[in-house]
């Protein structure tokens, strides 16, 4: 054999081992390029939601303030304290409006003795009008003199009328005077617990112009959740229709209720319009309380235990009966990727109940250049 066809034999043999290796590299290329990411069908819980920040606020509270002017004597709570209805909870110094009672009622006694001296003068008066009008009768005295005994009696009557109105008048007075004594020591209006107290003890309250606050009494076995919803949210929103929140403290734990109340005045905040939906929770444990933040969730739908996909996996179809809709996906099968369509229930932005079509364990493609159904990125073939 020739020295070139010892040579050819070195060269053919690798030629053919390089080109197999480099078929090898391409194809693996190739099949880790057309590889498809999926996801299994899997039974979990789903729901579409209005999420919201909020804030907690007693369902039922009252600010309790002073009527009358004066310096605040005393303070017989503590915030955090529980009282009841009726219970003394301070005292303004009362020595003013007890000097003003006092001299009320000494006016009275005064105007009431005079009555009886003006009484007692009148029927003096009325027995000489009798008399009077016997020797009238009689011939015995003059028209003149019995006229003049009448109108003593007219006007001693007249005299008394006048007392009995300063009475009256004295009296009204003095019932606002007793009025505003009363006022001088503050009762709670509602069972509850004392959540804050803005005055202080030996400060002087002036009521002229508004009533100062004292203190707030919040009943806090119900709160009430004001959460802000922007106004592209607001049509979401249904009466009666469930919600929950989270507290910061408690990420882990959901306290539920149902929408009450949607207030029709907005809210602006950095040109963002804001609309207050309340809605109320049970507090029987005194875990809430006032001016914690929420984050609150309004439930448009929800299901237990359900097959879930991706929306990234759906494509929809239209069609379908009223909480339903048709809708298409890629299952892998064999293999391969192979269309089925499916109906689908409640959905939000991350993921779709399945009605029918799929069971779990069912493993369907995810595209995420069309997570809604949008056309599929054209599959390339690596070139060898």
């Amino acid at each position: 054999m020739t020295r070139t066809g010892k040579l050819l034999l070195l060269v053919v043999p690798a030629a053919v081992a390089l080109g197999v290796a480099g078929w090898q590299f391409w194809d693996a290329r190739a099949d880790t390029r057309v590889a498809l990411p999926t996801h299994v069908v899997a039974i979990e819980d789903i729901e579409d939601s209005v999420s919201a920040l909020g804030a907690l606020q007693p369902l039922e509270y009252v600010d309790v303030g002073t009527q009358v002017s004066g310096q605040l004597q005393k303070i017989h709570v503590q915030i955090g304290d529980k009282v009841k209805e009726g219970q003394l909870l301070a005292e303004i110094d009362p020595a003013v409006f007890q000097a003003k009672v006092s001299a009320g009622e000494a006016q009275l006694l005064s105007y009431r003795a005079q009555i009886a001296e003006r009484q007692a003068h009148r029927r003096l008066m009325e027995q000489q009008l009798k008399r009077q009008k016997t020797l009238l009768e009689a011939r015995a005295t003059s028209q003149d003199a019995y006229d003049t005994a009448e109108a003593a009696v007219q006007q001693v009557t007249a005299q008394i009328a006048s007392l009995e109105a300063q009475i009256k008048q004295t009296q009204a007075t003095l019932n606002g005077d007793m009025a505003n004594l009363r006022y001088t020591k503050i009762y709670a209006t509602m069972d509850g617990t004392i959540v804050s107290i803005t005055a202080r003890q030996g400060q002087t309250l002036n009521a002229n112009q508004s009533a100062p606050i004292i203190l707030r009494i919040a009943d806090l076995d119900t709160m009430t959740v004001w959460t802000q919803v922007s106004e592209a949210d607001i049509p979401k929103l249904k009466l009666g229709m469930g919600a929950y929140f989270t507290t910061l403290g408690r990420s882990d734990r959901r306290w539920y209720g149902m929408l009450r109340q949607v207030l029709p005045t907005p809210e602006i905040v950095n040109n963002v319009v804001l609309y207050n939906a309340l809605f109320d929770v049970p507090n029987p444990d005194r875990e809430l309380l006032p001016q914690m933040s929420a984050q609150t969730f309004f439930l448009i739908g929800e299901a237990k235990q359900v097959p879930v996909v991706p929306m990234s996996a759906v494509r929809r179809t239209g069609g379908g009966r009223r909480g339903e809709a048709r809708s298409l996906v890629r299952v892998m099968e064999d293999g391969k990727p192979v269309e089925r369509q499916i109906v689908i229930g409640v959905t939000n932005r991350l993921a779709a109940e399945v009605r029918s079509g799929l069971k779990p364990g069912d493993e369907v493609v995810i595209e995420p250049q069309a997570p809604r159904g949008g056309p599929r990125p054209p599959q390339r073939t690596p070139r060898l």
